[in-house]
């Protein structure tokens, strides 16, 4: 590893767009720091999509991204069942279909709504489900209350959308299997560093020579910091400068910028 060079790591929702909308300056950063032979990763907490969709998404606003460049709350799932020897197990999942998808392609076995209602499910894993129901709570209630696993993507309580509003995030339905069960899950997302270890591990990368780009102080600045990275908070997402300024300890950014172009 080059010890000149930094692995920078960008959150997406609210850093790099918000929606369909592209922030001011994502473009030409990406491209100075790769030109300058900086490493670049994309974290985002959002289980619903796969990382290749995020290849056509990133590609449309001129960010061409491979896909080992990009790592979500659910492929970072895949990898904790890798690294517990999980493979071929059951796990029922309340979230979209990236996230199935992204634990088929590891070679987990995933049980859709009410698909075999008797099955023993290993795993329930959540995130955010824009079907979530009364009926996919119940089923997740049961299976944890019989011994399996809980795991959470994310516990995010909002989504940032164009124009500044906001939609509930993933953390809505986890507070509700954690409320029917009273059992508290595992967080692979932000802001548990599982996820962001994981890339410093897959970029040969020391935690004091990567920097954490993100709009929201309890994920991305909070794990930034557990990491023990640099962390900027960026002022285009759902914090404001006077939350970023009058934060403590953890959730304190290193640096707060306007917009990415302050990085340039």
């Amino acid at each position: 590893m080059q010890t000149d060079k930094w692995t920078y790591v960008f959150d997406l929702d609210g850093v790099i767009y918000r929606g369909k909308e592209p922030q001011p300056h994502a473009k030409e950063l990406i491209s100075v720091l790769k030109d300058r032979g900086h490493t670049v990763r994309f974290y985002t907490n959002n289980a619903a999509r796969t990382r290749k969709s995020y290849i056509s998404k990133l590609e449309s606003m001129g960010i061409p991204t491979p896909v080992e460049e990009i790592m979500t709350s659910s492929y970072a799932t895949a990898l904790y069942f890798i690294e517990k020897n999980a493979l071929g197990k059951t796990v029922y999942r309340i979230g979209e279909q990236g996230m199935a998808d992204e634990f088929e392609a590891a070679g987990m076995k995933v049980l859709y709504d009410q698909e075999e209602p008797h099955a023993k499910i290993d795993f329930v894993t959540v995130g955010i489900d824009r079907q979530f129901s009364y009926q996919k709570l119940a089923r997740a209630q049961r299976a944890i209350l019989k011994g399996a696993q809980f795991i959470a993507t994310n516990e995010d309580a909002t989504f940032p959308l164009e124009g500044g509003t906001l939609q509930p995030g993933g953390g809505c339905m986890v507070a509700a299997v954690r409320c029917a069960t009273g059992i508290e899950p595992f967080v692979v997302g932000k802001p548990s560093t599982y996820a962001y270890d994981k890339i410093l591990e897959l970029t040969d990368c020391t935690p004091e020579r990567s920097v954490m780009v993100g709009d929201r102080l309890d994920t991305d600045i909070l794990v930034g910091n557990r990491a023990g990275a640099k962390s900027v908070l960026v002022l285009t997402g759902v914090t404001s400068r006077e939350q970023a300024e009058s934060a403590k300890g953890d959730l304190k950014p290193d640096m707060i910028i306007e917009t990415l172009g302050e990085l340039i």
